[in-house]
């Protein structure tokens, strides 16, 4: 899924008709983030992950990236939002940063099955269709909030106090409380709450307006908006990567997911 998405993401800024980019996944589910099962897996320390790929394509994206949310966004869906240049929730939209709960710290996460972001579509200049490969599935997720103890990722202990301010960004980081819209929108990760049944179509629109505008003023003008923080976000990123992989080798991240996944069995 990592792969996929950061393959397709790094398609569409280097294809010379491709002018917007549009995330989204169904109207039940953004992302419902990390499989925590994954993340008791073994893994080589010099092994990569998957979403590696995904993390080094998406902050440094030429062409601007727009994002639809319904549903959940959890976790690294919640975190590749930082990432996007306008974002647009849905009013059933509820977003949690829970890797302080879980025993890791934040960053952008090992290999996982993400099954919520089912879709990814490019926004064609002066074209009628938009093409979109289905890269998941969606499942119904419950908000638990459970002391699993790891840390946030993907370079969000950067972003979000920039957008948030620090104590909110404290807030959501370290309590890792589920949070909705309407405070996404207050916290600067999104740009508008909308109606539920028309967020994609709204998205779209933001899309299809980049997508007519001088691409080469566009691209400019995010690259000035960003040239700020790439030097700090790429240190940050790698920072988060180091600690996120001790975390996860920790007994105390290690039974804190093993406990959560014997609770979701019974």
């Amino acid at each position: 899924m990592y792969r996929q998405l950061g393959d397709a993401l790094a398609a569409a800024d280097a294809a010379a008709d491709v002018r917007a980019v549009l995330l989204h996944g169904t109207s039940e589910c953004f992302s419902a983030g990390n499989d925590l099962a994954d993340f008791l897996k073994p893994r080589r320390p010099d092994e990569e992950s998957p979403a590696t790929a995904l993390f080094r394509t998406l902050p440094v994206m030429r062409k601007p990236v727009v994002a639809a949310v319904a549903g959940p966004a959890i976790g690294i869906g919640c975190t590749l939002l930082l990432h996007c240049d306008l974002v647009y929730a849905g009013e059933n939209a509820r977003f949690q940063l829970p890797f302080v709960p879980l025993g890791i710290v934040p960053e952008f996460g090992l290999e996982t099955s993400w099954t919520g972001l089912a879709n990814f579509k490019r926004a064609l200049s002066g074209a009628d269709d938009l093409f979109w490969p289905s890269l998941g599935r969606t499942f119904e997720f419950a908000l638990m909030v459970v002391p699993l103890g790891i840390v946030p990722e993907f370079g969000s202990t950067l972003l979000l106090p920039l957008l948030a301010g620090y104590q909110r960004a404290a807030e959501l980081l370290l309590l890792g409380e589920p949070f909705t819209a309407e405070q996404a929108r207050e916290a600067g990760i999104v740009n508008a709450v909308v109606a539920s049944a028309e967020v994609l179509q709204i998205a779209e629109r933001k899309a299809r307006a980049l997508a007519a505008l001088p691409p080469e003023s566009v691209r400019l003008t995010k690259a000035l908006l960003k040239a700020t923080q790439r030097g700090a976000l790429e240190a940050r990123i790698a920072e988060e990567s180091r600690i996120f992989a001790e975390r996860l080798a920790s007994p105390e991240a290690k039974a804190a997911m093993r406990a959560f996944l014997e609770m979701r069995k019974a």
